[in-house]
């Protein structure tokens, strides 16, 4: 059975959040990024 321990429960799921916290960071990277691609083809089409 896996180690009951409060203490190792803690640092689990403290460790899920820290994972689940890189992943985000990365998903709203790429989304920026991909927001100022297009922002910069709009502006070159109004010139």
């Amino acid at each position: 059975m896996g180690d009951r321990n409060p203490k190792s429960a803690q640092k689990q799921a403290s460790q899920k959040q820290t994972k689940a916290n890189g992943a985000n960071q990365k998903k709203n990277a790429l989304i920026t990024s991909q927001q100022a691609t297009k922002a910069k083809a709009a502006a070159s089409k109004k010139k």
